[in-house]
């Protein structure tokens, strides 16, 4: 085993990989070079780049479940989603391509799964089933994944983007309301998100009640 090399180091050495190049960057050649060290022996910690992947979203999901135990401290699972989302989006957007590594990736370390028994056992106090709130959470992480991924994406290409002014162009004045909805693309991130996120949980409440 090589000294000096941990599972820990390689994580950390990974993620700022991951921020500085993107996910296409992060590979078994790259990572030894970056420790100075031969690409084998890292396998003595990590078997294959899925499992550098599933550390690498595991310690992210660490901070989520950190940044959870201390924001989350309500009864209502109405307000709960909506905290969990944002700390997941959050969490997400402090990485170069965060939603699309770590979204996928299997979470390692059980003491993460163990920190959502107390606000489960409170949500479901509270009369909702565990079905119910499961559903409800893999609604909530789906539509977090792929807001996160195009806000991600649209940043990324810079200058390169969309551009409505164009879009606009091509379609002319005979269709406005197809023109106006492409304008919501361009309003505040942050706005959106809240919004679209009420809307979810909205409906999931009102479904959820009959």
């Amino acid at each position: 085993m090589t000294k000096g090399i941990t599972r820990a180091r390689i994580v950390e050495t990974a993620l700022q990989l991951l921020d500085e190049e993107g996910i296409n960057a992060v590979t078994a050649r790259a990572l030894a070079d970056r420790l100075g060290v031969r690409a084998p022996a890292l396998y003595w910690h990590v078997g294959s780049k899925q499992e550098i992947l599933d550390e690498m979203a595991t310690e992210i999901h660490r901070r989520v479940a950190r940044q959870l135990e201390a924001e989350l401290q309500c009864d209502s699972w109405h307000e709960g989603f909506a905290i969990y989302a944002r700390v997941l989006r959050r969490e997400y957007l402090k990485h170069r391509d965060g939603a699309r590594t770590f979204s996928g990736a299997r979470v390692t370390d059980v003491d993460v799964l163990r920190a959502q028994e107390t606000f489960l056992r409170r949500w479901t106090s509270s009369g909702l089933s565990l079905a119910d709130i499961g559903a409800a959470g893999q609604l909530v992480r789906s539509f977090v994944v792929g807001f996160a991924i195009e806000e991600q994406d649209r940043g990324q290409a810079g200058g390169q983007g969309y551009s409505i002014a164009a879009r606009d162009d091509v379609l002319g004045a005979e269709i406005p309301l197809v023109a106006g909805t492409g304008k919501l693309v361009l309003s505040p991130p942050d706005e959106r998100f809240e919004r679209y996120v009420e809307i979810i949980l909205t409906g999931l409440e009102a479904t959820l009640s009959r």
